[in-house]
């Protein structure tokens, strides 16, 4: 059934601006980005069909290419997808922004939107000011599935840029659990002492894994 053989009261577009967006199913939602199906489907059963196979973590973190590789998703509706979960991202991530960061759960929610689904490990530094403020984030090391080096030149170098008060170390595990390793722990204590030479105090080294984290502090 196509789109326009729905009774009108019956269609997406037309029962968000009769009542509101939050009485609209996921699939709904999704129908009015996507706007359009295609032959075999209309959107509401496209939408209905993706957040079913593949659910929204997944859709998330797919690149362009990914989703073009999913039946009956072309160019435009990757880009639509990807636009849709980007700004998503980037409004949880405002909202954390100006708030003091007091412990590893603030961290956590502070990252995780950006590197709790990440197919490779990246390493971010949390540039903080004397209240406890995020001044700037940045990613100084990208690598490989299992594992990434961050070298002190590096992890320092906009911190001193910026005045950072302090830093916060931060990276993700793709694998889903946060918990270090020996790797991890030797980083950990050698970013610690360069900092403590530099006058910048490591705070906390924070692991962000797919619903929890680990952190140096919390462990001490």
């Amino acid at each position: 059934m196509k789109i326009k053989d729905i009774p009108l009261e019956n269609r997406p577009r037309e029962r968000m601006e009769k009542h509101s967006a939050s009485i609209l199913s996921d699939a709904e939602l999704l129908a009015i980005i996507l706007k359009t199906g295609n032959k075999n489907e209309n959107a509401i059963d496209m939408s209905n069909r993706l957040i079913s196979k593949y659910g929204f973590e997944k859709l998330s973190s797919c690149s362009l290419k990914e989703l073009q590789a999913i039946n009956g998703i072309g160019s435009a509706k990757a880009c639509q997808i990807v636009a849709l979960f980007e700004l998503n991202k980037r409004h949880s991530h405002s909202k954390s922004r100006g708030k003091p960061i007091t412990n590893a759960k603030d961290v956590f929610e502070y990252c995780s939107q950006k590197m709790s689904c990440l197919d490779r490990e990246q390493f971010m530094v949390l540039h903080l000011d004397t209240k406890n403020r995020v001044i700037k984030d940045e990613i100084v090391s990208i690598g490989a599935l299992t594992g990434t080096t961050a070298h002190p030149r590096e992890v320092f170098k906009s911190a001193i840029k910026e005045s950072a008060h302090t830093v916060i170390l931060v990276h993700n595990h793709p694998s889903g659990d946060p918990t270090p390793s020996d790797e991890d722990l030797q980083i950990t204590k050698q970013l610690t002492e360069a900092g403590e030479l530099l006058g910048i105090k490591v705070l906390d080294h924070v692991i962000v894994g797919k619903e929890g984290w680990w952190s140096m502090k919390e462990t001490e």
